[in-house]
C-alpha cells in the first residue's frame, strides 16, 4: 500500500516546515482584550499536495473575505516534523488555536489536556454528517477533540484489459468481492509470467489489522481494564489467506513481499501483476504515472464477515488555550461544509467522512478514477482496538512488524506467528 504517510515524507521536499519560533512569533491566537479588531485564529495545515495546498488557501482566503471579524492566519506546516512542534508549542502555551493532524496521533495530546472538547462546539449538521464509528476515533475519555474529515481505505486497483481477457468482471461500487472470490478471480487472472495480485508488504502491520476488521479480527483485548493482544481464528484468517495466496495456491507474486506500494507500479503497468490491493490514494499514481493506453479500475474493497475497515481519519483539532474557540469552531464548520469537504477530499485523493460530502464529490467527478468506490469505501470504515491501545507503536515495531515478516516469507508457521504476536503484547503492555 502508498501510504499516506510514504507519500507525504516524498513530498516532503516541497513543503515549507515551520519551526517553533515561527509558530511562536505568530502570536498567541488571542487579540488584547482592550485592543479593538478583529478576532485572529492561526490555523495549521498539513496540506502537501498541489492541489490540496491551494483548496485550503482558497479556503481560508474566501472566509477571510466573507468574515471581517474573524481572520484567520493560514500556518504551513509539515507531516513529518509536526508531532515535535505541537508538543513545544502547547508545552510553552503558544499553540495555534486551530489544528490539522490525525486521529491516531491527537490522543496523547487529548489525554495530557492540550485540545478542547468539541461536543458542543461543533454545529449537529456537522455531527450528523459523520458516521459514529469514525467520530470514535477522535474521541479519548469521552471527549470528542478532533473533527474528522479525510479518510484513507484499502481498496484494489486493477488491469482492466487483463480482467477483461480472463473473463473476470468489475463489480459494482457497492459490491466488492468476498475473500474466495478475490482468490478465485486472482486464479484465473495468473499464469506464466503474470501473477493474479501483488501484495506490498514491505510495512504489514496497519494493512493486516485493518483488514483484520473483515473478519471482527481485534488484537487487543479489554481484560478486566487491562489490555492483551489475544490471537484467536478472527485474527488469523486475513494473514492466512494472504499467505496462502502466495505459497498455495501461487497467484501472489512472492517478490512483492518486500516491495512499497510504488515499488509495485512498474510491474503492474508491465503487466506482470493483474491487480495490487493498496490504499485508495493509489489512484493519483494511476492518473500522473499510468502510460497513457493503460486502463485501470478501481475495485471496491474485499468482504469477509464485512468490509469493515480501520479509519484514521485526518483531523482539525481546537487548542484547549485558544482564547476564541467559539470563532475557531464557526471556522470549522464553514471549512468543513458539504462542498469544502469535498473539495479538499479531492487534492489529496481520499475519501471525506461527511455523507453530503461524498455524494458531492460524485456528481464532481462523475465517479470516475473510482471515485464512486472510494466514497462508497467510507460507510464500512470505523474506529479499531489497537488504535486506542497505549503501546501499540512499540508492539508493532519490535514484535508484530518482524513477526509479520517472517510468516508472509515462510519462515515460521501461523501457530509461531501468533505466539510471537501474544508474547511481544506481554512484554509491552505488561
Amino acid at each position: 500500500m502508498l501510504s499516506t504517510r510514504f507519500r507525504r515524507t516524498l513530498a516532503a521536499a516541497a513543503v515549507a516546515v515551520v519551526g517553533i519560533g515561527a509558530l511562536a512569533a505568530c502570536g498567541d491566537g488571542g487579540d488584547d482584550e482592550a485592543t479593538a479588531g478583529p478576532v485572529k485564529l492561526r490555523f495549521l495545515s498539513l496540506a502537501w499536495q498541489k492541489e490540496s495546498l491551494q483548496a485550503n488557501k482558497d479556503l481560508v482566503a474566501k472566509w477571510n473575505s466573507e468574515h471581517p471579524d474573524i481572520q484567520v492566519e493560514y500556518v504551513q506546516g509539515d507531516w513529518n516534523s509536526v508531532h515535535d512542534q505541537l508538543l513545544t508549542s502547547f508545552e510553552g502555551g503558544d499553540a495555534p488555536d486551530i489544528v490539522h493532524y490525525e486521529a491516531s496521533a491527537i490522543g496523547e495530546f487529548s489525554k495530557q489536556g492540550y485540545l478542547a472538547d468539541l461536543k458542543d462546539l461543533i454545529p449537529g449538521d456537522l455531527k450528523g454528517q459523520i458516521d459514529q464509528g469514525v467520530w470514535d476515533t477522535a474521541t479519548f475519555d469521552g471527549q470528542v477533540t478532533g473533527v474528522p474529515f479525510l479518510l484513507e481505505s484499502q481498496v484494489v486497483i486493477a488491469n482492466k484489459k487483463l480482467l477483461d481477457a480472463a473473463g473476470v468482471a468489475v463489480p459494482p461500487a457497492d459490491g466488492g468481492w468476498t475473500w474466495d472470490e478475490f482468490q478465485s478471480n486472482a486464479q484465473k487472472l495468473t499464469k506464466a509470467n503474470q501473477y493474479g495480485v501483488a501484495w506490498a508488504l514491505k510495512s504489514p502491520t496497519n494493512r493486516v489489522l485493518n483488514l483484520a476488521l473483515n473478519y471482527d479480527g481485534k488484537f487487543f483485548y479489554d481484560e478486566g481494564g487491562r489490555t492483551e493482544v489475544k490471537i484467536n481464528d478472527a485474527e488469523r484468517e486475513v494473514p492466512k489467506r494472504i499467505h496462502d495466496m502466495i505459497y498455495t495456491a501461487k497467484t501472489a507474486s512472492p517478490e512483492a513481499l518486500a516491495m512499497s506500494g510504488a515499488d509495485t507500479l512498474p510491474g503492474f503497468f508491465g503487466g506482470k501483476y493483474a491487480m495490487i490491493p493498496g490504499s485508495v490514494s493509489l489512484r493519483q499514481q494511476m492518473v500522473e504515472q499510468a502510460p497513457k493506453d493503460f486502463e485501470w479500475v478501481t475495485l471496491p474493497p474485499i468482504k469477509g464477515l464485512s468490509s469493515k475497515q480501520a479509519a484514521n481519519p485526518q483531523t482539525l483539532s481546537i487548542s484547549a488555550d485558544s482564547k476564541h474557540k467559539e470563532q475557531a469552531a464557526q471556522f470549522l464548520s464553514y471549512f468543513l461544509n458539504p462542498t469544502n469537504m469535498a473539495a479538499l477530499a479531492k487534492g489529496d485523493w481520499l475519501v471525506p467522512t461527511g455523507k453530503a460530502a461524498n455524494e458531492e464529490l460524485v456528481k464532481l467527478t462523475k465517479g470516475e478514477q473510482g471515485w464512486d468506490v472510494a466514497a462508497d469505501s467510507a460507510a464500512d470504515l470505523t474506529v479499531a482496538p489497537f488504535q486506542m491501545a497505549d503501546g501499540y507503536q512499540e508492539w508493532k515495531t519490535k514484535y508484530a512488524t518482524p513477526a509479520l515478516q517472517q510468516y508472509f516469507a515462510n519462515k515460521i508457521t501461523l501457530d509461531q506467528l501468533a505466539s510471537q504476536l501474544v508474547d511481544g503484547g506481554k512484554q509491552v503492555l505488561r
